[in-house]
């Protein structure tokens, strides 16, 4: 009960500030609303923050920042969902800034004594000010104490970052959950999954052991992919807290300009960071989720690399093969096979006929082809997927979340490389060669050879299935099937728990409701 009262309280701070900043309830959709909710948002508003202007969702992005780094990261997949926020929001939280003032040196330097069990002196011969902070960690440049030293850059976790986060997620869930219950949109758009999305991947990045070995596997998956790299981990100076990396001496992808002077090609660049997400994506279903310019650079062989892998996502085998056969039939403008695919999948309710989803399709990939390509946007058809899904009550796949967000920053980093940048042309031969490996006919032998193998293993248990056969046989024979009576009686408790779970859960719904009127009315 106290943790529900402290989660209610901390839900109405979070109203109270996007009240102020006039972006829980816009004053530009005042005409469409009700006088009851009107006075909500004039009681939400109160204070005010002064010369808050801007589009509602540039005002939506400056509350969430000001909340603090949940807030940060849950606007930062809201990003990825105009089905749920619409394009202007969605557009306006892209931006969405991650960074905060540094903390002290000396708590970052408590905290590896603490993390590491030895003082820092005999950690790193030097170790520097911070040169990045964000709203988890910062980073600090060093050398280790071996001879010759290594740079390394050294990242540090926020002092009592793990306790915020679980408070602001904890009200957060709450939020969704009575949202889903209330609200058959809420349902549909899984709130609550984009939630949980959220808790599972802070969780990851607030123990930098994950991080190093999500730094450690990307680097064995991609060892023989020629223009991708990973800086590598120092796995005696990295803990929960602390975390150590070689020193990357590369130019940084933002800057054009430099790597002309270096002799690098944008274009070329832009290619390379689309194609190695793809190949992440596609063959290896793990793939850095945070692509952002800030963290790419271009080392002194022309190889592109990635730092900061506290964000990683995985597409398990059946959503990689749907995600690519979605890609090659827009690519081979196939819209029914992409209407099959998603049907295939159980995306789509099967009382829709796939023909009319077929035209639908069609609809969001006709007007993309035959337009120059720096007219054809990812990030726009993206919108205009979920617009189409949302029609047909496609619901929102949680391990897509990740994907959706990277993609539209990909593309982004990409057209600032090379503002023609051909997304398509880009992405045609991983996604092919995919396509060929996966369900070419080679493919389709290994699939056979499995098979066969499947089947045998069936078949050293067939004795014992024929057995419990014959027992199920011999049961429905006699009467039905009985259980012994302590499996009865377990299936009573269990039964008796779950009704009894879903009670509380509703008058703990019915609860929290009453207060916030309360609050409201007040």
């Amino acid at each position: 009960m106290a943790d529900t009262v402290s989660n209610l309280f901390r839900l109405w701070t979070i109203a109270r500030t996007l009240g102020r900043h006039d972006a829980l309830i816009p004053r530009e959709y005042l005409s469409a609303i009700p006088p009851s909710l009107k006075l909500v948002r004039r009681l939400l508003g109160l204070g005010r923050v002064k010369g808050d202007t801007g589009t509602p969702g540039e005002r939506l992005a400056r509350a969430l920042e000001s909340l603090g780094p949940a807030h940060i990261k849950l606007g930062q997949i809201l990003a990825t969902r105009p089905d749920i926020v619409g394009a202007e929001i969605a557009g306006a939280l892209e931006g969405l800034q991650d960074r905060l003032p540094p903390f002290p040196k000396a708590d970052a330097c408590a905290a590896m004594a603490a993390s590491l069990g030895r003082p820092v002196a005999e950690l790193f011969a030097s170790f520097g000010e911070p040169v990045a902070a964000a709203s988890i960690a910062q980073v600090h440049e060093a050398e280790t104490t071996e001879i010759p030293p290594r740079r390394v850059a050294v990242k540090v976790l926020r002092p009592g970052i793990e306790a915020e986060f679980a408070r602001d997620l904890s009200a957060l869930a709450l939020a969704a959950r009575l949202a889903e219950r209330l609200l058959p949109e809420a349902r549909r758009l899984r709130v609550a999954a984009l939630i949980g999305t959220l808790a599972e991947s802070t969780a990851l990045e607030l123990d930098l052991r994950m991080e190093a070995a999500a730094a450690s596997e990307l680097a064995e998956r991609t060892r023989d992919d020629s223009g991708f790299r990973v800086p590598s981990v120092d796995w005696s100076r990295t803990a929960a807290r602390v975390m150590t990396m070689e020193w990357i001496d590369g130019v940084p992808v933002r800057d054009v300009e430099a790597l002309r002077a270096a002799g690098r090609d944008p274009k070329q660049v832009a290619v390379t960071l689309m194609r190695s997400f793809l190949t992440q994506t596609l063959r290896e279903g793990f793939f850095h989720a945070d692509l952002h310019p800030g963290n790419l650079f271009v080392d002194s062989e022309g190889r592109l690399v990635a730092v900061d892998f506290g964000i990683m996502g995985r597409l398990d085998a059946p959503m990689r093969r749907f995600m690519a056969e979605t890609l090659a039939g827009f690519l081979a403008r196939d819209y029914m096979r992409v209407a099959q695919v998603h049907f295939e999948a159980g995306f789509v309710p099967r009382h829709h006929p796939v023909e009319t989803f077929a035209q639908a399709l069609r609809a969001v990939g006709e007007p993309i082809f035959g337009r120059p390509a720096r007219e054809v946007s990812m990030a726009k058809l993206l919108q205009q997927l979920f617009e189409t899904t949302r029609r047909f009550e496609m619901q929102a796949q949680p391990q897509l979340l990740l994907l959706q967000k990277t993609m539209v920053v990909v593309e982004g980093v990409a057209r600032g490389l090379d503002p023609d940048f051909d997304i398509w042309e880009a992405s045609r031969p991983v996604v092919e060669r995919w396509m060929l490996d996966r369900m070419g006919p080679e493919a389709r032998l290994r699939e056979a050879a499995e098979g066969v193998g499947a089947l045998g293993r069936v078949a050293q248990h067939l004795p014992q299935l024929l057995r419990n056969a014959e027992i199920v046989s011999a049961m429905l024979a006699g009467g039905g099937l009985r259980l012994h009576p302590d499996t009865a009686r377990q299936i009573a408790e269990a039964q008796f728990a779950r009704d009894r779970g879903v009670r509380v859960a509703l008058w703990l719904a019915a609860g929290a409701l009453g207060v916030i009127a309360t609050i409201w009315i007040i």
